[in-house]
């Protein structure tokens, strides 16, 4: 007997009627009309069932810290990273686990079960290292976390730094991380990065770095970090977050540079709220909107996902953990309004972002995870439309959060009673 039989499932792929069979925390068997006996048989007429939602770059160590030690007045990066400074001598390990605890349930809530965080390393004593690995030790049975060793004041700007990083990896972090446009110089950034990809090849680590995080058409350290990544080996494994020079770049130096970033096997993360948010601030009109080309990396064969980077911190005052929220800024942003472009802004959520984080057993079929969102939507269109309510959460067949639908009660004659906003079937 089956431990749980959804029915009549819409799939993101526009399969209907499909019948999802879970065993023992798998998905055993996915195909049309199955009826079988099982512990429990769910009926979701017609509504869509997902691949949990992914977020493969966050913040957790900033998380929900917003106003402390006061608010980011300007709103802009730089006052942001200086309010970090500012924060980082008051913070113990008892609030900012708290503080990470409480974003996970946010997370789980609204069907993310797995997120990329970078973590500072530029504190000698690493107290967010140690407050994160502990983090990720209590979230292992319902929400993936995987941590970057992230060296906030630039590993070659700071001191130590690279030895902090080094200490970090020793303590469970898992993947490399670097902030390049943030050293001195652009030779100093070229430099982080082939060190921090040497590191990574030698340690059997994934790379991920925050890269030309700027309004500078000349930071071109993806440029470097492709290289570097078919250079060791890497590819597959690395991955360029923000990349949000490349919006102010020439067409013809990106003609250049979108099939090396392609050939180089590095994924590419935007970050549509914060990127529209932070970048551009220079410019009075016309403004730059400060998104990497998202639609042309795409094309090109780039594997690009979407994060929601920071969540009520010193950068970012807003925020729910909600990937759809994501999404749907992406899609705006980037003027991916066809049919297919919003398609492909779900993908960035979730199954783009499974590459970036190298999850295996990850989504609708035979064989893997019975980790799935049941969505008050019919399609991935309507879904980032609403940013649709999670109505249930699955992680490997137990459920592990559910919200009710989402209706507005009408009191107009000669109307429907309630309305929930969604097409007809």
């Amino acid at each position: 007997m089956l431990d749980l039989l959804v029915v009549n499932a819409t799939l993101p792929d526009g399969r209907t009627g499909m019948s999802i069979a879970v065993q023992d925390g798998r998905i055993a068997e996915v195909t049309a009309g199955l009826a079988a006996p099982a512990h429990e048989t769910l009926d979701v007429q017609g509504l869509l069932v997902t691949p949990h939602f992914i977020d493969p770059h966050f913040h957790m160590d900033a998380t929900l810290s917003y106003g402390l030690p006061r608010v980011n007045q300007s709103g802009t990066l730089l006052e942001g990273i200086a309010l970090w400074g500012e924060l980082k001598p008051l913070l113990t390990a008892e609030a900012l686990i708290e503080r990470a605890l409480s974003y996970c349930d946010w997370a789980v809530a609204k069907g993310l079960l797995a997120v990329r965080t970078h973590v500072d390393t530029s504190d000698p004593s690493l107290l967010a290292v140690d407050a994160l690995v502990e983090v990720k030790r209590r979230v292992a049975p319902y929400l993936d976390l995987q941590l970057v060793a992230f060296p906030q004041d630039g590993v070659l700007r700071t001191k130590g730094n690279i030895d902090n990083l080094k200490r970090a990896l020793d303590k469970g972090v898992d993947v490399v991380g670097g902030i390049p446009h943030f050293e001195r110089t652009m030779a100093d950034g070229a430099a982080s990065v082939k060190l921090l990809c040497e590191l990574a090849a030698e340690r059997g680590k994934r790379v991920d770095m925050h890269c030309d995080e700027s309004d500078d058409p000349h930071s071109r350290h993806i440029e470097t970090l492709a290289f570097e990544s078919q250079r060791l080996g890497l590819q597959g494994r690395v991955t360029g977050s923000h990349c949000t020079s490349m919006h102010s770049m020439d067409n013809y130096y990106v003609s250049k540079l979108l099939p090396l970033i392609a050939e180089a096997g590095v994924s590419v993360i935007a970050n549509p709220l914060i990127n529209i948010t932070l970048q551009g601030r220079h410019d009075t009109y016309p403004k730059r909107r400060g998104m990497t080309r998202v639609p042309e990396l795409m094309a090109a064969g780039v594997n690009v996902a979407f994060g929601h980077d920071c969540v009520m911190d010193p950068w970012y005052g807003m925020g729910s953990g909600d990937m759809l929220e994501v999404a749907h800024m992406g899609l705006h942003v980037a003027q991916m309004t066809s049919q297919a472009g919003i398609r492909q802004c779900f993908d960035a959520v979730t199954v783009n972002a499974a590459k970036v984080f190298g999850l295996t057993n990850y989504g609708l079929a035979s064989g893997c995870d019975a980790s799935f969102v049941l969505l008050q939507a019919r399609d991935p269109v309507e879904a980032i439309r609403l940013r649709a309510t999670r109505l249930k959460v699955y992680r490997q067949g137990k459920l592990l959060a559910e919200s009710p639908a989402a209706t507005a009660t009408l009191h107009v004659t000669g109307r429907p009673p309630s309305t929930a906003f969604m097409k007809s079937p």
